[in-house]
């Protein structure tokens, strides 16, 4: 019998070695059913198990020739094998082949690539526990909104990357199903059976009804997940990009020794990882899209989807292997500026409280518009000044009838704004 093969790594599970080798397991498999229900000799599956081979160069070869990958796949075999490989493929379509082997390899890639989401799970749960109470701006429209805590950012991030670990595990499922079911999927030429022990034995379910291929609403799921695993690193990577601007500077890439940021400017420090990711990213959910294309085929089969497939399976799955790697690494050495951090959230001269100050004059007993109102002057002529907010509201008449000075600087406290942190890093990282 033909070895089991072992699990690849992610590019290696794309090449055409691999490829053949599911092949010729699928094809030796569906001759182990048929001999165990008597519908083939065992001296002929005792041939097929111990001389099946393949080479990929003479596939080609044939290939050149015929126009046809199954049929050059099997005539390289039955080289091979001689008399008895006209017992291979008995009843069986090329789909079977191809489906059932698409399933195995997208099977393997998204093993490979649950393995980088969880370490890359838990380079972002250290980070975040490691700056659980580093102050820094929240933002919103871009604009500084109230504080918040570096760590609960990174805990969203987190979060997300939890969810995608579950939606992959999902897709995976879905896409491990098989088919031997012979044309248009009636079954007419082999046995349900046969089906059964080929899947079982390749780790995939039996299709519950087939056309000729696999439905490809299944693959569009499994692409589709892939494009929402990049879309979250295309949002951190540019949280990132916008951390490390001049002018922000709050976070950054790390810069190697050595590391050349630009070929005229000596002092440029880039975000090179995090915009490569932005970049790539898009490559990913285009080819969600082709995914999608890929589900109305004609009646109970065309080839369309084949030559697409044949682009995004390996790109896909590959681009967000290597994308995985990128940002963990990235995020396990991000260089992170608490200084920076807290002179940005300062910038605005204590606007970021203002909400503080709205609720507290409500608490005395006006209305939530007046309250509005009278924050709201105040505020914008700190934003159009420049003066401190803090010292305007103290010098309002209106204000300080209603707040004293110490319930004043009471709502202009840090330590308030992260008073539920620590409730809802429990509720995030609570095993």
């Amino acid at each position: 019998m033909i070895p089991r093969y072992s699990l690849p790594e992610m590019a290696t599970i794309w090449e055409p070695e691999n490829k053949f080798k599911i092949w010729l397991e699928i094809e030796v498999l569906a001759c182990e059913a048929l001999a165990k229900r008597g519908e083939i000799p065992k001296s002929a599956l005792k041939d097929i198990q111990t001389k099946s081979q393949f080479n990929v160069e003479r596939i080609d070869e044939i290939e050149r020739e015929v126009k046809h990958d199954v049929i050059a796949f099997l005539t390289c075999v039955a080289e091979h094998v001689g008399e008895s490989a006209r017992y291979m493929h008995m009843g069986m379509t090329s789909s079977d082949v191809l489906d059932t082997a698409l399933a195995v390899q997208m099977k393997q890639s998204a093993t490979l690539i649950l393995k980088e989401l969880t370490a890359f799970k838990v380079v972002l749960e250290r980070q975040a526990k490691k700056h659980k109470l580093t102050p820094t701006i929240g933002r919103s429209h871009g604009i500084h909104a109230e504080p918040l805590t570096f760590g609960l950012k990174i805990a969203n991030w987190y979060e997300e990357v939890k969810r995608n670990i579950d939606r992959l595990k999902r897709a995976r499922q879905t896409i491990s199903y098989g088919q031997i079911s012979g044309a248009v999927g009636t079954f007419a030429c082999i046995d349900p059976d046969v089906e059964e022990y080929v899947c079982s034995k390749l780790g995939l379910k039996p299709a519950p009804v087939s056309s000729q291929v696999i439905q490809r609403d299944r693959h569009a799921e499994f692409f589709s997940t892939l494009a929402i695993i990049a879309g979250t690193i295309d949002k951190i990577a540019t949280e990132i990009r916008h951390l490390q601007r001049t002018e922000v500077l709050e976070a950054e890439e790390f810069f190697s020794k050595g590391q050349k940021g630009s070929s005229a400017m000596p002092h440029k420090r880039n975000p090179i990882v995090s915009e490569q990711m932005s970049g790539l990213a898009r490559v990913v959910r285009a080819n969600a899209f082709a995914a999608m294309e890929n589900i109305p085929l004609w009646h109970e089969r065309d080839i369309s989807h084949s030559s697409v497939e044949r682009v995004i399976g390996p790109d896909s799955t590959i681009l967000i292997h290597y994308m995985l790697r990128k940002m963990t690494k990235l995020m396990d050495g991000l260089i992170v500026y608490p200084d920076n951090m807290m002179r940005n959230l300062e910038k605005t001269g204590g606007l970021i409280y203002s909400q503080s100050v709205l609720l507290a004059l409500v608490r005395k007993g006006i209305t939530r518009e007046e309250a509005y109102k009278l924050v709201q002057k105040n505020a914008m002529q700190s934003w159009n000044t420049g003066k401190d907010f803090l010292k305007l509201l103290k010098k309002d008449k209106a204000i300080i009838k209603l707040l004293s000075a110490t319930e004043i600087d009471r709502t202009f406290k840090l330590k308030t704004q992260f008073k539920n942190i620590d409730r809802i890093f429990n509720r995030v990282f609570s095993k």
